[in-house]
């Protein structure tokens, strides 16, 4: 027992010098405007239109593109350079991508066109609050290992069906779906619902893709799954097809969960932090 806890206090600080060593690298090469690229890669694609919801959907696209892309070329690409390297290809060009994504959401969100204003609605802050929560329970499952994705553990392609996956198998489309729908009901204008679509869109060409993918690799295996699971959220447990164990909730008390947890309400108190370091970066 104490060697288990011993590992697992290894594990959170393994996990904060990594996520340390990332956020030096991604600041040095992208995100500060005297060193990176990230600048001239938004204004690239600023000057594509005038239109900030274009340019919305097209960051997203652009993204979209290239973090599917490189997972339909997982198996070939581990083949080629190894498991390893290839999670740090992949990791090392999503990343910047994702955040020029979010960095011009938070300072170009309120420059479209106010569809609707339900900000003062009673109720709104709390349903948008509650929903945004729930998301990241959603966007970030306890299948989750910053270990794997750093590639200090070899990166592996799972085939879960624990967890937040009896609830549904794509469990990041779902949050993904939640985080969308509740932003643009808060922001309600043009920007948001363009964000919106494209994040949606790419999620469920994700959800398909990762199904696809699980079927070349496992084949039978997957197909078993995949009927005990689904994509809508309880389906699967109200038609009887999955069985939850009588102690089901024991299978969210992990690190993972608490970490989401802990992060998420961080997240929400700072948020006039992270929009002042956005602002601050004139993307």
């Amino acid at each position: 027992m104490k060697k288990m806890k011993s590992w697992w206090w290894v594990k959170i600080l393994l996990n904060l010098r990594i996520l340390g060593v990332v956020l030096y690298v991604l600041n040095v090469v992208w995100i500060d405007n005297s060193t990176g690229f990230g600048k001239s890669f938004i204004d690239s694609v600023s000057s594509i239109s005038d239109s900030p919801e274009i340019v919305m959907l097209s960051l997203t696209l652009i993204f979209a593109i290239v973090h599917s892309g490189l997972a339909s070329l997982r198996d070939k690409g581990e083949e080629l350079i190894g498991e390893r390297a290839f999670r740090v290809l992949f990791a090392g060009v999503s990343l910047p991508l994702a955040v020029s994504t979010i960095v011009y959401f938070i300072n170009h969100r309120y420059d479209g066109v106010q569809l609707w204003q339900l900000n003062s609605v009673a109720g709104i802050h709390e349903l948008v609050w509650i929903s945004n929560f729930i998301s990241f329970f959603f966007l970030y499952p306890s299948t989750f290992n910053l270990l794997e994705v750093a590639a200090v553990d070899k990166p592996k392609m799972h085939l879960w069906e624990t967890g937040i996956m009896r609830i549904t198998r794509h469990p990041q489309l779902v949050g993904q779906v939640i985080w969308c729908l509740a932003h643009t009901l808060w922001i309600g204008n043009s920007v948001a619902v363009a964000a919106s679509v494209g994040l949606i869109g790419h999620h469920l060409f994700g959800a398909w893709n990762g199904d696809r993918r699980l079927a070349i690799r496992y084949g039978e295996a997957f197909e078993v799954v995949k009927n005990r699971t689904s994509i809508i959220p309880f389906a699967a447990i109200l038609d009887g097809r999955q069985k939850l164990p009588e102690d089901y909730y024991k299978e969210f008390i992990r690190l993972p969960y608490l970490s989401i947890t802990a992060l998420t309400l961080g997240a929400y108190f700072l948020h006039p932090i992270m929009q002042a370091a956005s602002y601050r970066l004139h993307w």
